[in-house]
């Protein structure tokens, strides 16, 4: 995978709301999805609607709930040895409070979420969980008047992670928040070699899963 992931600091960048994106290596793109659905706050059934564009995805949900943010989907892919899956709609605050943790089995998991229409302004971050483990989470402003402005977990992770932050130049009060927002991305993707295709998300057709009751 080439394109990094700093793209996602862009206004925007997915779809409107934000943007919601768990990548893990080892694990089948559909697998890592069905995970994600697990750890609902409420059950759902992953209802397979075939391969949609990012666009689709949204006019699928207008049309089906009569607003994007009344339903969710995920959409999901592979490259190499890498899974990533994209949450549309609205997922935010939905998941990860039930369930068996998506990291279970030794998996590495990590998770980029950013609620870029949320008031209070809720800043973007980062979090890295293995087997159960947290090994890095950190808000993507570095703002220590909220969670996590710095980073938090494993200690050896922490200690390495902290020391790419500070030969970028971070914290750096000089830079506006989105500044900050991408060059954090630009060092989680040279740390843990993540990245997400861009072209592929925003334009090409993925498998996708629609949500439903039980």
């Amino acid at each position: 995978m080439t394109d990094g992931t700093a793209w996602l600091a862009e206004p925007q960048s997915i779809a409107y709301g934000g943007y919601s994106v768990v990548i893990a290596p080892d694990l089948e793109s559909e697998s890592l999805a069905r995970r994600i659905v697990e750890t609902a706050r409420v059950p759902y059934r992953p209802r397979p609607i075939g391969e949609l564009t990012s666009r689709q995805v949204q006019d699928l949900l207008e049309g089906l709930y009569g607003g994007v943010r009344e339903g969710i989907a995920l959409r999901h892919g592979e490259l190499d040895e890498w899974s990533y899956v994209i949450k549309y709609g609205g997922w935010q605050g939905e998941f990860g409070s039930a369930g068996r943790p998506v990291d279970r089995g030794g998996l590495h998991v990590f998770h980029l979420e950013y609620e870029e229409e949320n008031g209070k302004p809720v800043p973007p971050r980062f979090t890295y969980r293995h087997d159960g483990n947290l090994m890095c989470t950190f808000n993507l402003h570095l703002d220590g008047s909220w969670a996590h402005g710095s980073p938090e977990g494993d200690s050896e992770v922490v200690a390495a992670v902290r020391e790419r932050l500070t030969a970028a130049g971070l914290p750096d009060d000089d830079l506006d928040r989105r500044a900050v927002h991408r060059a954090c991305l630009e060092v989680i993707q040279r740390h843990f070699g993540l990245t997400l295709p861009r072209e592929r998300v925003l334009e090409d057709t993925l498998p996708t899963l629609l949500l439903t009751a039980p």
